[in-house]
């Protein structure tokens, strides 16, 4: 067992866990923040993503050893309040979200993409999310979704 120290969603947290555990599986198992969904377990799918230090990552692929002293933003930090943020707002309004299981990780890589790009275009769009993969829309109401996101300022 090894003592990591991090912050989550602006929580300062101490963990005693295996080095090699991952990000993923402590923030689940260990921390009870389940949005982060586990899709492939290989960085494939994006369904695990949470922001660390301001980078998009794969907590799938994350060992906590490494995230020792990072800054960790799960879709649960993102929240205002309690409330839907206006991104959030726009997926279900477009209904960019159905199953469920990558939506958080759509989500999160959307917020990181309108920090970059306030008004970005479709080629934006679709390399913003090109590590996410969904089964169940077809892509075109999640992009009409961060359109609508990004028309209401959703960076905030």
């Amino acid at each position: 067992m090894t003592t990591i120290q991090l912050t989550i969603n602006g929580h300062e947290r101490t963990i005693e866990a295996p080095p090699m555990k991952r990000l993923l599986d402590v923030l689940r198992e260990d921390l009870y923040l389940t949005g982060a969904k586990e899709g492939c377990g290989e960085g494939e799918c994006g369904s695990c993503s949470v922001l660390m230090d301001g980078d998009l990552v794969n907590s799938c692929l994350v060992p906590i050893l490494q995230a020792e002293g990072a800054q960790i933003t799960t879709i649960e930090g993102i929240a205002i309040d309690e409330k839907l943020r206006s991104i959030q707002q726009c997926f279900l309004e477009e209904g960019g979200a159905q199953c469920g299981i990558c939506t958080p990780g759509m989500i999160l890589a959307t917020h990181h993409m309108l920090e970059k790009y306030s008004q970005p275009n479709l080629l934006q769009i679709q390399e913003g999310l090109s590590g996410n993969l969904c089964r169940c829309t077809g892509y075109s109401r999640i992009f009409n979704a961060v359109r609508a996101a990004a028309l209401v300022g959703a960076a905030e």
